[in-house]
């Protein structure tokens, strides 16, 4: 059986989309999404952050930071994440605005307090279906190395999902040998659509 994933990072769009990238050229039926007010990429400052609404495309978001500074966003590395970002989809999606659009079976999230926000978020809706989805954080730090990192790290987790028959009897089997594996530490929980 073909699983479909969910990558969920905060709000600037390079965990989730890192993530998204690789798996979707591993052949996996993959979304990726945000889950702050808006989309946020660094600026000239910590104080100034560029600041995009969720649905603008990435282009838009590209072009507006080659006019404003182009040797900066292509020194901190936004211009190639901004890139890449847009042949994977055209627009950051909002998971609280956008994750109905389908039935996932695994959310990955990349750091826990947007894990605590998934999983409130699947908790307060109507659950009609009452298909399991699994939840999983992969704490990763939010650079570009890790964002690397991280999704190789996702996608090695998600491998080890689909190579077994049902994800709901092998799962803390497989969250221990990855732990053991990778010496990271997984946060996990099941709900339900």
């Amino acid at each position: 059986m073909r699983l479909r994933y969910a990558m969920v990072c905060s709000s600037n769009q390079n965990r989730s989309m890192e993530a998204h990238s690789l798996l979707k050229r591993q052949g996996f039926e993959v979304a990726s999404y945000g889950t702050g007010a808006h989309v946020k990429l660094p600026g000239p400052s910590l104080r100034e952050p560029n600041v995009y609404d969720f649905g603008t495309p990435y282009k838009v978001m590209l072009d507006d930071l080659r006019r404003k500074d182009p040797d900066l966003y292509k020194r901190n590395g936004i211009l190639p994440m901004l890139k890449r970002n847009s042949s994977v989809k055209t627009a950051p999606q909002r998971w609280q605005d956008n994750a109905t659009d389908g039935v996932f079976n695994v959310v990955l999230t990349f750091e826990e307090k947007v894990f605590d926000m998934v999983l409130q978020d699947l908790n307060n809706r109507e659950q009609v279906l009452m298909k399991t989805v699994l939840i999983i954080n992969l704490e990763v730090k939010d650079n570009h190395e890790e964002a690397a990192v991280g999704a190789k790290l996702a996608l090695d987790l998600c491998q080890e999902i689909e190579a077994v028959e049902c994800w709901e009897d092998s799962i803390d089997n497989i969250v221990m040998a990855f732990e053991n594996k990778h010496k990271r530490k997984l946060l996990y929980s099941i709900s339900f659509y």
